[in-house]
């Protein structure tokens, strides 16, 4: 919680001013009972209308003043909370923008969209309060308390009677509705995710007539958000009734002990209508505490679940023997017995793999589902690090390169092509910042997408919608490989990024890579693909179980002689 409170540190000068009006607001209302009480003690049962008119022409200049402190104090507190709430996005948001894979793994992306809204809005609105009404109600408790005692000390202590009970009824109250209300943004992140996932696979859900059953689903989420709520804002609800109730039963007292001072001449009837006001003062403020309960157990389980994601160490950076002055220059590769498992799993993925691609070679990888392809992949941009072993780029171990550097030599077209809501152009400039008009239609041509881009009634500036989805699988592909052509990377990965293609079409996109001069690793399920490879590497359960040219294999790997002929039935014929 620290690192989330010193967002505020900038905007103490504008806190502390929102604090002195606040104050002054307060002064102004714990004075009024009083002046009240010379009023009707020194004006009206004297009958003096001179005192009346000076002490009620007073009391109405310093409203004036107080109702003008509140305005200036609600700009300087709206301009604290929000300028809290915008770094406290910026800094999470830049603070995700870091994480590696296996930080990732521990926040669900609806929790982490959560947290960057609701939970944030949830911090932002309680500091706005806090500077313009939550420390004015427990002020006035207190203030009320001291004045209505320095007015009769007897009807004042009556008044406070009932306030130790009242403080550890409080505390019992906050400290149940924060555990309540960190289930509650549990709950609330189960509903975005079913949200979310159902938003991305709705044509699936439509092909399967699942529609019910999703909101079956929802519907059980929803309630168990809304029944967790409920039972915290049933706690709160409670609190408010016991604390009038409390409340209302010491001004009774008051009102029957103060009948007897006023018979007595122990008090003045001015002295009780004071005591009496600050009694129905505090018993308002009181009121205001319950909603004070809620919002600061809500800010206590927002503010941890937002320090979580600020506090979270980053596994994956740059080592402090990093050479920085290293560029990669020729693009080769080289994998060293190396395995890897992902975090949280002690199953291997790769175990000891090793091969070599030197600079401007086309590699490609095959293999069945799950035999370790993509997780290969992953490892060369060093999105995990590897757990044994070493990969090399230049011969140089990757983790002694900076990350920025690394990346930056790398054109990575992911298995499932992703486009961001933009123009045409903006989703491949998004590879190269400032990329020039001709370096983006000379992506194009190469990705075998521009005659396609032309035809569109807006060429280039064409809106993409949502994840491409008003593009066809192919066209996603072709202007995701435009994306990572753009920047004229050193090493090109494809991770099945031409299955949408046809031949032809990615026929004419292997020989325009060949004009880029880069290492090229190419994960396929196309032995026509991987006929054109310098070097095919055969991967099965994680390991390199064959590798050489496309004939070397067909000759000397049963396996390989498989899939060719499962896929290949007539070029069989041409090769036995």
């Amino acid at each position: 919680m620290q690192k989330v409170f010193s967002f505020l540190k900038p905007y103490r000068i504008h806190m502390v001013i929102a604090l002195c009006l606040m104050l002054v607001e307060l002064v102004v209302e714990l004075w009024q009972p009083y002046l009240m009480a010379k009023i009707i003690d020194e004006g009206v049962m004297k009958k003096d209308l001179h005192e009346v008119a000076l002490l009620g022409g007073f009391m109405l200049a310093i409203s004036l003043f107080s109702f003008l402190s509140g305005l200036i104090n609600s700009f300087y507190a709206s301009h604290a909370s929000q300028s809290f709430g915008f770094d406290l996005r910026k800094a999470m948001f830049e603070k995700i923008q870091s994480f590696s894979f296996s930080n990732f793994s521990r926040f669900s992306t609806s929790s982490l969209v959560t947290r960057m809204t609701n939970d944030v809005t949830q911090v932002q609105n309680t500091v706005f309060m806090s500077l313009r009404i939550m420390m004015r109600a427990p002020l006035l408790i207190i203030g009320g308390l001291i004045m209505a005692i320095s007015v009769d000390v007897k009807l004042g202590l009556v008044l406070a009677g009932g306030i130790p009970f009242l403080v550890v009824f409080l505390i019992w109250a906050r400290t149940k509705a924060r555990i309540y209300f960190q289930s509650t943004q549990e709950k609330l992140d189960n509903v975005n995710n079913v949200i979310r996932e159902n938003l991305i696979g709705m044509r699936l859900i439509k092909a399967y007539i699942r529609g019910n059953y999703e909101v079956k689903r929802f519907q059980k989420a929803n309630k168990e958000l809304r029944d967790k709520t409920a039972s915290a804002l049933r706690l709160i609800e409670f609190s408010t009734p016991v604390l009038m109730m409390v409340m209302n039963l010491a001004i009774l007292l008051v009102l029957w002990f103060g009948g007897f001072e006023v018979s007595s001449g122990g008090a003045k009837v001015g002295e009780v209508v004071a005591i009496v006001n600050y009694g129905t003062r505090i018993t308002g403020a009181l009121s205001v505490v319950s909603m004070i309960l809620m919002v600061f157990a809500r800010f206590r389980a927002s503010g941890q679940r937002i320090a979580d994601v600020l506090e979270t160490e980053i596994d994956l950076l740059d080592h402090a023997d990093v050479d920085a002055s290293f560029l990669i220059k020729n693009g080769k590769v080289e994998f060293k017995e190396v395995s890897f498992h992902y975090p949280d799993s002690p199953y291997p993925v790769l175990n000891n793999v090793s091969f070599s691609a030197k600079g401007g070679a086309v590699i490609a990888i095959l293999g069945a589902t799950g035999s370790g392809k993509s997780s290969l992949f992953q490892l060369v941009p060093r999105l995990y690090d590897v757990n044994s072993g070493a990969v090399f780029i230049d011969d140089k171990d990757i983790r002694s390169i900076k990350l920025d550097t690394l990346r930056g030599a790398i054109g990575y077209v992911p298995q499932e092509a992703l486009l961001f809501t933009g123009t045409i152009a903006e989703n491949i400039s998004w590879g190269k910042e400032n990329a020039s008009e001709e370096e983006i239609i000379e992506a194009a041509k190469n990705a075998q997408i521009h005659e396609t881009i032309k035809s569109f009634p807006q060429g280039y500036q064409s809106r993409i919608g949502q994840k491409g989805v008003n593009l066809s699988g192919g066209q996603k592909q072709r202007i995701s490989i435009a994306r990572a052509l753009i920047r004229k990377p050193k090493i090109l990965m494809l991770d099945d990024s031409t299955s949408a293609l046809d031949l032809k079409t990615e026929g004419r996109l292997l020989h325009a890579l060949k004009g880029y001069s880069c290492t090229t690793l190419l994960i396929t399920q196309k032995i026509s693909t991987a006929m054109a490879a310098d070097n095919i590497l055969l991967l099965e359960d994680g390991e390199i179980k064959e590798q050489g040219t496309h004939e070397e294999l067909l000759k000397g790997s049963q396996l390989y002689r498989k899939i060719f002929e499962t896929q290949f039935e007539e070029e069989k014929r041409m090769y036995v």
